[in-house]
């Protein structure tokens, strides 16, 4: 009998990388598009990793819709943890748990977490862990995915040889640095052409590497020199940056509207060498003008990708 062999995407993927866009709904979006893209019904163990503010939670929310969340990013604080509810009589109601492992570990031991994964996963339930890194050491099981999320979303299928959460980790948290400062850079940038410059209109966002894109319906008046000027006036004044509410940050003691009040730098001296490009770049498939900025490393590279010629081969 000749036997059939179906391939998949999985089987071929050595990994995929995205920007990590600004703000809550895009990352749904794009939460949305990974599952469809590289999940399989069969993927019991999801490994998310990344640090504090790089959007984890918003983008299991894009994944997973529905999805009871267990960490307290939203004020959420779920007791007991569904995940540990009916252990001890080795019963799972659900089919979909949710475990924040740096959260949880606030309230239980980490073998004993990495007990209760073991066994809803031996009931066949899917578990999606975040900062799935620090379970990995004693759980010994790496992910059946893992999805890391720093200045890029970067999309895993873990083979034999690798690679293991902590490897992961080790980009996403180097980068994500670099996200923080494009997106409090953007807003600063966003503040002046609005105050100094009369920008009315709504400002959409696109992404480039270490940096950010502007999107303006008209070409302003300003000068993008003077403007970055001024910008560079206000990160040299050392404005300290909070998160205000899930729409808001305060930049010193002004309310600003943001649509990722937690991916920004405490101040706003954390900001490494930014500049803009001198002038305005036209798309004219969307006949609009963006202003481009960046941070971080001294290059002009704004898709990331010219930078697998550093790789040996």
């Amino acid at each position: 009998m000749k036997s059939t062999v179906t391939l998949g995407l999985g089987d071929q993927l050595m990994y995929s990388s995205y920007f990590a866009p600004r703000g809550r709904n895009r990352m749904y979006i794009l939460g949305q598009q990974l599952s469809e893209r590289y999940l399989s019904p069969l993927d019991r163990l999801i490994g998310i990793i990344g640090d504090a503010g790089a959007g984890k939670s918003s983008m299991v929310k894009g994944m997973f819709p529905g999805l009871e969340l267990t960490n307290d990013d939203d004020g959420v604080n779920i007791r007991p943890l569904p995940l540990l509810k009916n252990i001890d009589r080795g019963f799972f109601s659900s089919h979909t748990y949710h475990l924040d492992m740096r959260f949880e570990l606030a309230f239980t031991q980490i073998h004993v977490l990495a007990e209760a994964v073991r066994q809803a996963l031996a009931h066949d339930k899917r578990v999606i862990v975040e900062h799935f890194d620090l379970l990995y050491p004693l759980l010994k099981t790496n992910a059946d995915v893992l999805i890391g999320v720093g200045g890029e979303v970067i999309v895993v299928r873990p083979t034999v040889f690798g690679p293991v959460p902590q490897e992961i980790r080790d980009v996403v948290v180097k980068t994500l640095q670099y996200r923080k400062m494009a997106h409090t850079a953007e807003d600063l940038t966003t503040r002046v052409l609005v105050n100094d410059y009369g920008a009315i209109l709504e400002f959409r966002h696109r992404d480039v590497h270490h940096g950010f894109v502007l999107e303006y319906p008209l070409e302003l008046s300003a000068a993008l020199p003077e403007v970055e000027r001024k910008v560079k006036k206000l990160i040299e004044e050392e404005i300290n940056i909070s998160y205000c509410d899930e729409g808001h940050i305060k930049i010193g003691d002004m309310t600003w509207a943001c649509s990722g009040p937690r991916t920004h730098v405490r101040n706003t001296e954390e900001i490494e060498n930014f500049r803009l490009m001198p002038e305005y770049k036209f798309d004219p498939k969307t006949r609009t003008y963006l202003i481009i900025g960046l941070v971080g490393p001294m290059s002009d590279t704004l898709d990331g990708f010219n930078l697998l010629n550093t790789v040996n081969c």
